[in-house]
């Protein structure tokens, strides 16, 4: 980001720029002093007063940033606040800019070229004043160039039953590993290592570009030794990786109740973290096949049974098939077509409730039919005499 120019802006020049059209509200008082009012006040950023120290400001940003940062804070607009809040620091902190802005604000310090600072990232100086805090910032790498591990993926397919009711399965996946032959260094063993000269060890470079405003700097991650600081003659097994792809076998519990798309999170088991940074984690994703027989419906199973109209008109009982095996299902007398029975908790066990589940609902289907012999139809055909006569009489009431 912005270091300090080779020469900076004079005042007159300052006042030159403006004159010649800026995008802020410019003021003449007594005295031909320029005031420009600036697009935000950095002291009402930090919550400090115009004349607080070094240190207070120092502290406020610690505080602020701290609760802003975007892998702490996940609220929208926290990353926004945190630039900010860093864009204040940065101007704040350092007694000519602060001059600067004092006295011409934004505006003046986007003229004299210093308007970004000297870091081009928020991050970057973040980083520098709390040196990692154990983590924040972790997937950003930190300044010894250590980085976290990438997380694994893996599917597993499991039967309906299984997904209903948990399972423990053994799986085998490949995944980075540190090297043991250079203990994850990536260097040869018994070498040395030096100096990297592309950014003498400081393990990041900065480039700088030229613009009408001035001159900017921007800060990033060494690629010759990749934010370590030093280079080795590689290691021969992991060709300076640090990490090589290895075969384990991890026993997995599958909780009751999973579905097909659920996520198992498996801690620390992704792949190594290269420079002494922490393993990814390992995600299981699963697929469920379905029960040729069997619906589920959330934690609740759908079934459809077919019952003659006989049985449907005088009720009977149905053997059933459930997650649990077959279950007897009384079919009351006088159920109507497409009637809806409920077997409580013959369902899906909730998620990580093992002891509270769905229903299994059954559908009946009152069969009717096409063709019946002589006898059956004339007990059918007494059967509505019978059911007309008793109409008539009740009609006669």
């Amino acid at each position: 980001m912005a270091a300090p120019c080779s020469s900076f802006f004079s005042r007159d020049s300052l006042h030159a720029l403006f004159d010649k059209g800026s995008s802020q509200t410019l003021h003449r008082r007594r005295g031909s002093r320029l005031i420009v009012r600036a697009d935000a006040d950095y002291y009402s950023v930090l919550g400090v007063s115009r004349n607080s120290s070094k240190s207070e400001i120092k502290s406020a940003y610690r505080k602020l940033a701290r609760s802003c940062h975007p892998d702490v804070n996940k609220e929208p607009g926290a990353e926004q606040k945190f630039k900010e809040l860093s864009n204040a620091y940065e101007v704040l902190s350092d007694d000519e800019k602060r001059s600067i802005y004092d006295t011409y604000g934004e505006a003046g310090l986007k003229g004299s070229g210093m308007g970004m600072g000297d870091f081009s990232n928020p991050f970057d100086l973040f980083e520098t004043l709390f040196e990692g805090m154990g983590g924040m910032g972790g997937s950003r790498g930190s300044w010894n160039g250590a980085v976290e591990g990438e997380d694994e993926y893996y599917s597993l397919v499991l039967n309906f039953k299984e997904a209903v009711f948990g399972v423990e399965k053994e799986i085998e996946i490949r995944r980075l590993e540190s090297c043991g032959t250079c203990n994850g260094s990536g260097a040869k063993p018994g070498t040395k290592s030096s100096k990297c000269s592309t950014c003498g060890g400081q393990g990041r470079v900065v480039t700088s570009t030229r613009t009408p405003l001035g001159i900017f700097q921007q800060s990033m991650t060494c690629s010759s030794c990749n934010g370590t600081g030093e280079t080795s003659t590689p290691c021969s097994t992991c060709s300076g990786e640090g990490r090589v792809r290895k075969t384990k076998r991890i026993s997995l519990k599958v909780p009751a109740g999973v579905d097909s798309g659920s996520r198992l999170r498996v801690r620390n088991e992704g792949n190594a973290g290269r420079r002494g940074g922490s393993p990814g984690d390992l995600f299981v994703i699963l697929e469920v096949i379905p029960d040729p027989v069997l619906k589920r419906d959330d934690t609740n199973i759908l079934y459809t049974c077919k019952v003659s109209y006989i049985d449907a008109i005088l009720g009977t009982t149905i053997k059933v098939p459930t997650v649990d095996g077959m279950v007897d299902l009384k079919i009351p007398a006088g159920t109507q077509p497409s009637s809806t029975l409920v077997m409580a908790k013959k369902g899906v066990p909730l998620l990580n409730k093992k002891n509270m589940r769905g229903d299994q609902l059954v559908r009946v289907q009152v069969e009717i039919p096409k063709k019946l012999s002589k006898e059956e139809r004339k007990l059918v055909e007494e059967l509505a005499d019978l059911s007309k006569g008793k109409t008539a009489a009740t009609s006669r009431r």
